[in-house]
């Protein structure tokens, strides 16, 4: 479905972000991780195919940014589609708990970066008629207790894809958004550890999708190769919930 696509994925070292790595690669695409962890670096080895690339990057930094386009357009030539999937979740806390150096580490991370992948990369999808794909949260459209500042992140990024999806449409670009609920990821995990009564949460996670318990990540790679596929190509603006219908109606979790 997405042969010889070229695609920046940020965040793509673990969690959601490798997972759509994986399926990225498996499709056919030629994948290019910016993530700021050289830990992780090994692990493109394990991916589908050849020609990847894993690159280090802030993608919060300006400069970072700029170079990590430069290199993808001296390897590769172009660029099909951009992934904005890196995000942060810490603080776990409502609002007037936050610090002003956490709210601006959140927003610089979860929204400024598209802001920065967009900035330097508009003009390779405007070549290609490419696609960006956000990586939300359905807590962006419903909300979170104790969570302020994140669940205001995510609500800046569906507004942000809608904005986006008009504004690039001339050039046919499209540019969408992915919603997931409860996903294993070591940055739920993190999350979990933050909760008044973390020993209890999984267990109510487990029930919060009503198609069953906690996905990995690949429920969301399989819709990401989908909404940069050529099967989606008349849909944009669309924040897609990936949720087992977490979000729907009144029910008993206890």
């Amino acid at each position: 479905m997405l042969s010889n696509k070229v695609i920046l994925l940020t965040g793509g070292g673990d969690g959601i972000g490798w997972e759509c790595a994986k399926a990225y690669a498996k499709a056919g695409a030629l994948v290019c991780i910016a993530d700021k962890s050289p830990e992780n670096r090994d692990k493109l080895s394990l991916l589908n195919g050849h020609g990847h690339q894993y690159l280090v990057c802030d993608i919060s930094i300006e400069n970072e940014v700029k170079c990590l386009f430069n290199i993808i357009s001296d390897k590769f030539k172009r660029l099909d589609a951009i992934h904005n999937n890196a995000a942060t979740a810490h603080p776990s806390q409502p609002l007037h708990a936050t610090t002003d150096e956490q709210w601006d580490t959140l927003f610089n991370v979860n929204v400024k970066s598209i802001l920065l992948t967009t900035k330097h990369g508009i003009d390779l999808l405007k070549l290609s008629k490419g696609t960006v794909l956000n990586t939300g949260s359905l807590v962006g459209s419903i909300g979170q207790d104790n969570h302020a500042a994140y669940v205001a992140t995510k609500g800046a990024v569906n507004a942000l894809t809608k904005a986006m999806a008009l504004d690039y449409a001339p050039w046919g670009i499209r540019v969408n958004a992915i919603a997931p609920a409860a996903v294993k990821t070591p940055m739920l995990e993190s999350w979990i550890k933050e909760q008044p009564h973390a020993d209890e949460m999984v267990k109510y996670l487990d029930k919060l999708q009503p198609l069953g318990s906690m996905p990995g990540g690949d429920v969301i790679g399989d819709v990401a190769v989908f909404l940069l596929s050529d099967s989606a190509r008349f849909i944009t603006g669309c924040i897609l919930p990936v949720s087992g219908g977490a979000e729907l109606g009144y029910r008993k979790l206890l």
